[in-house]
């Protein structure tokens, strides 16, 4: 089978799956009531988004493994195993937003696990993955620069202690972007895009992560149809924190992990805002520099609408997946 039919192959199939995933599991989520509960200090507006159903990660969740599956036997009798240490990171994230997401629920509240429940698990799962990654010969102890021919050659140590850093940085600014109909979604396929176009034009070896990649992007298309707004889903921190692990994932096997900030540009900016926010509060003694934090909830304060935040932040989105193209090309 040729690579490009591969890679449509995958992507059809998890459209596909999502969809069709949709059509199922939306009803049953409405007849269990696992529904979202809204924060007070939100905006008032999303009051009326009350009870929409959460747990949305599972179409494109179910998406990525209806189009991975099938074509496993292959990249695993060629020796490529770089995909399944993706998904189990990504896999391992989604659960842990799972669990997150069922406690807001049960509780009736929109706090689930800890803060420190989180990001035990996190740290948990995160040094797992570098250590499988590790021991299949994937990573250095080396940092590729992007836009440039160089790498920075670190001790293991501090390449883990970075990499862990980095990598719950990624996650975690994933679950901070979506917070607007369909804004997580659209943020997030230009840089599966960029990630699985990398993967292809890196060569043959490195197919397994352009399907994979291509599997994201149709199920995330399909979820979209049912997130767009009016959402009649969210993802919730199952998705989120899944697709923080698949972006993460897949920029450690092609060993380019210092592109994120560039190619995951929204997620840094809605990460910073926050961390912003809470620091100019403190310092001025109960100021803020943003009316509302993440930043996509400043520009609703300010009036924007949700699809207008959706289509500006996702073309921004594209446009620095499309720089981060830029920044590797020293390397092929």
């Amino acid at each position: 089978m040729e690579p490009y039919i591969t890679i449509v192959v995958a992507f059809a199939i998890s459209l596909v799956a999502s969809l069709i995933s949709g059509v199922f599991i939306i009803p049953i989520l409405v007849k269990k009531k696992m529904g979202q509960t809204i924060l007070e200090i939100g905006p008032k507006w999303h009051k009326s988004k009350q009870g929409i159903p959460v747990m949305g990660g599972l179409l494109f969740i179910l998406g990525v493994l209806a189009a991975m599956i099938p074509l496993a036997f292959r990249f695993i009798s060629e020796g490529e195993y770089g995909f399944l240490v993706v998904l189990f990171l990504a896999l391992s994230c989604g659960l842990i937003g799972a669990l997150d997401d069922y406690e807001k629920i049960a509780k009736k509240q929109n706090l689930g696990l800890t803060p420190r429940q989180k990001l035990a698990l996190q740290i948990a799962v995160t040094a797992v993955f570098l250590a499988l990654l590790r021991h299949m010969g994937y990573v250095t102890s080396e940092f590729y620069i992007p836009f440039t021919n160089y790498t920075l050659t670190v001790h293991w140590t501090i390449y883990y202690a970075v990499s862990i850093i980095g990598i719950l940085g990624v996650i975690n600014a994933a679950n901070l972007t979506d917070g607007v109909d369909g804004l997580a979604t659209g943020v997030t396929i230009p840089i599966a895009l960029f990630f699985g176009a990398a993967a292809y034009l890196f060569g043959q070896e490195y197919l397994h992560i352009s399907a994979l990649a291509a599997a994201l992007v149709g199920g995330l298309v399909g979820f979209l149809y049912y997130n767009f707004n009016p959402a009649r889903i969210f993802m919730g921190d199952t998705g989120s924190l899944f697709l923080g692990g698949m972006v993460a994932g897949m920029a450690f096997v092609l060993d380019i992990p210092l592109i994120l900030p560039v190619a995951a540009f929204v997620y840094v900016v809605e990460t910073l805002s926050v961390t912003l926010q809470v620091g100019y509060f403190k310092l001025t003694g109960g100021k803020r520099l943003f009316k509302m934090a993440p930043i996509h909830h400043h520009f609703e304060m300010c009036g924007w609408k949700e699809r207008k935040i959706f289509f500006v932040f996702s073309f921004v989105s594209l446009l620095m997946s499309a720089l981060a193209m830029a920044g590797i090309l020293p390397k092929l």
